[in-house]
């Protein structure tokens, strides 16, 4: 009997779920579960039939960090085949149309902390538990967290969060910025899936842009920012969907999006 794969890739509709599978292991990421990922989101990147992604775990919780197991082997090997596809896979992310939503509950450590960090929405259950958690490994961040931390949190917490690793309660990081919302362990999959579906049903190429632009703007001056923004809204008033949305607003009524 074949192991069970270490990563769901399920469908519906115009909603694509990533979920982790190692439950055994609070699904700590190892080589395969990396590859997985970057495979997962390749197929995902190459359909435009895709609106919204959904990041969640199964078992017991969202991610325990990076598999220590993979790492006491051979540290300097085992930090670069775990590293490459998941940049790889960060990197792709960032770049979809399609917002990216993650279902947290239980514990994020360590990656995959840094892996909630590249979302664009957090939804978390009451009771998780946080933590960057590298330093007390004696390693730095990986998967972006660096990036992403001083960006939601700004560079004197993101440093205390990064350099202490304290562990943060669920009120904690709604409180800091680091997720949008925190609701019972009960309404958490119907709060995302109704998220996913909002999405799914909005202006997709729009929103890629929005995304986009919004993440870049910390690396740009404002007119850099105002020619990209330029570029973008041409870009979007090539699609269908905004001639649909400026009807509607005329006709008043609900705009029907086709995300292209």
């Amino acid at each position: 009997m074949s192991p069970p794969p270490p990563l769901l890739l399920e469908r519906q509709g115009a909603i694509a779920t990533l979920r982790f599978n190692r439950p055994e292991a609070l699904n700590a990421i190892d080589v395969p579960l990396a590859q997985a990922l970057l495979a997962a989101v390749q197929t995902l990147a190459a359909d435009p039939g895709v609106r919204a992604v959904v990041l969640c775990g199964a078992g017991k919780g969202f991610m325990a960090g990076g598999d220590l197991a993979t790492l006491r082997a051979d540290p300097v090997q085992g930090a670069q085949d775990l590293l490459a596809p998941l940049n790889e896979a960060v990197t792709l992310l960032s770049r979809l149309n399609a917002p990216v939503i993650a279902q947290v509950h239980g514990v994020a450590a360590g990656a995959g902390l840094s892996l909630m960090l590249q979302a664009d929405f957090v939804l978390a259950a009451e009771g998780t538990r946080f933590n960057l958690a590298y330093i007390h490994l004696g390693a730095s961040c990986d998967v972006g967290a660096s990036w992403a931390l001083p960006r939601l949190v700004g560079l004197r917490k993101a440093l205390e969060i990064a350099l202490l690793s304290e562990p943060i309660d669920a009120a904690e990081a709604l409180r800091l910025g680091l997720v949008n919302r925190v609701l019972p362990a009960a309404e958490l999959d119907g709060a995302v899936a109704a998220l996913a579906q909002r999405l799914a049903q909005g202006p997709t190429v729009a929103l890629g842009h929005m995304r986009r632009l919004v993440r870049e703007s910390f690396d740009r001056d404002l007119p850099a920012q105002l020619a990209a923004e330029a570029q973008a809204f041409v870009a979007c008033a090539h699609t269908a969907d905004l001639p649909a949305g400026i009807d509607a607003f005329f006709t008043k009524q609900a705009a029907i999006f086709q995300g292209v």
